[in-house]
C-alpha cells in the first residue's frame, strides 16, 4: 500500500466500472428484504408442546403442594 503524505489532500475518488453503484447518503443502506420463517418441523412442534405441558404439569403440582 501506498503512503501519502500525513499533510496532503486525499486522493480523487474514481467509480469503478462494473460495480455496484454508490450507497445513498444517510443513516440506513438498502439491502434485500428479510426472509419469511421456515415453517416447524414436527419435531420442533413436538419438543414445544411437551415443554409446555412439563410446565404445566409443575405449575400446577406447585400450587397444589
Amino acid at each position: 500500500m501506498r503512503e501519502r503524505p500525513h499533510d496532503g489532500p486525499l486522493p480523487a475518488a474514481h467509480p469503478v466500472p462494473g460495480a455496484r453503484p454508490p450507497h445513498p447518503d444517510g443513516d440506513r443502506v438498502p439491502g434485500p428484504a428479510r426472509p419469511g420463517r421456515a415453517p416447524l418441523t414436527r419435531r420442533q412442534y413436538a419438543y414445544g408442546v411437551t415443554v409446555a405441558l412439563l410446565v404445566l404439569v409443575l405449575l400446577v403440582v406447585g400450587i397444589l403442594r
